[in-house]
């Protein structure tokens, strides 16, 4: 049976103006500008600050614990009171478990694709790293893009699309737009972009799908980023990292992934994409499938049709 937030009939006899705010994309829009307007201002605060009297290696964590701290706070307290059903998708509760869990599953994930890679000759040790990238792939790459990420990928984007246009729809576009956003970084391709929607986006799509909060596809973020910058010296998403170990790819990129990393290899695709379609399964078979929201409405008027004529 699909999981349907069916359009009630107390909606109907909300104010215009509260409809008009509560219509999914609409609450797209405002949730995009209430999460990245505060982000977009944190960058100059920060520059006022005497940041060069401190540490370099303080710098990564402080912006990222401020990013996260406003992200938060947004998410809190307006985001998850937007839309037809207002929910926090991010409980301070015993679901906070599903992120350790999360980084795990990933973590060991990422370390069967640099397995593979290195039997088949596309991934070389050379010894021990310098480590100097830690501070940057635990808070930057680790915790910021964990949280600030999945906030706006699955907590804004992904939750609005799905009231709009149904699970189906929100996982597609959602899943194209976060390996679209990945187009402008270092070393980035078509299909290193392509890939990431596929292999990051189902899984991370899929994890929210299954869950219904947003700790799983923090922790699978985190701990992705996490072992294949720090672990393994895997470039994360084409940026260069001096991790535990000291690597290089080699061999044909399209097993590699290059200078962008393991993510842009098929071995990847192959590898990651089936655990992103076991969730989504198991989302389906849970109940946890989301109809359009015309199709909610239609529901939602026969269900009053009933009602009135019993």
């Amino acid at each position: 049976m699909d999981s349907q937030p069916v359009t009630s009939v107390a909606a109907s006899t909300k104010p215009l103006w509260r409809r008009v705010i509560d219509f999914p994309l609409v609450a797209l829009v405002l949730a995009m500008l209430v999460l990245l307007v505060p982000i977009a201002l944190l960058a100059p605060i920060l520059q006022v600050l005497p940041l060069e009297t401190l540490p370099s290696w303080v710098d990564a964590p402080l912006i990222a614990l401020c990013t996260v701290a406003v992200a938060i706070a947004a998410y809190k307290l307006v985001i998850a009171r937007l839309g037809e059903q207002p929910v926090d998708e991010l409980p301070f509760d015993r679901q906070w478990l599903d992120a350790p869990r999360g980084a795990l599953i990933a973590a060991l994930l990422m370390s069967l694709i640099v397995g593979v890679a290195a039997l088949m000759g596309a991934y070389r040790l050379e010894g021990w790293g310098g480590s100097t990238s830690l501070p940057m792939l635990l808070f930057a790459a680790g915790l910021q893009a964990g949280i600030f990420e999945e906030i706006l990928a699955r907590g804004v984007l992904f939750r609005f699309l799905e009231q709009f246009g149904g699970s189906w729809f929100a996982l597609a576009l959602s899943s194209a737009l976060f390996g679209l956003g990945h187009l402008g970084n270092d070393n980035a391709t078509v299909f290193s972009s392509l890939s990431i929607a596929v292999e990051a986006g189902v899984m991370l799509g899929g994890a929210y799908m299954l869950t219904r909060n947003l700790w799983l596809a923090i922790g699978l973020h985190f701990g992705w980023n996490f072992a294949q910058g720090y672990i393994w010296d895997v470039p994360v998403s084409g940026f260069q990292v001096d991790g535990l170990v000291e690597s290089y790819p080699a061999g044909p990129v399209l097993l590699s992934g290059g200078p962008f990393g393991l993510e842009a290899s098929v071995i990847a695709l192959a590898l990651a994409t089936p655990l992103g379609m076991w969730f989504v399964y198991r989302a389906v078979r849970a109940g946890n499938l989301v109809q359009p929201w015309w199709v909610r409405r239609r529901l939602a008027r026969q269900n009053q049709m009933q009602t009135s004529e019993s």
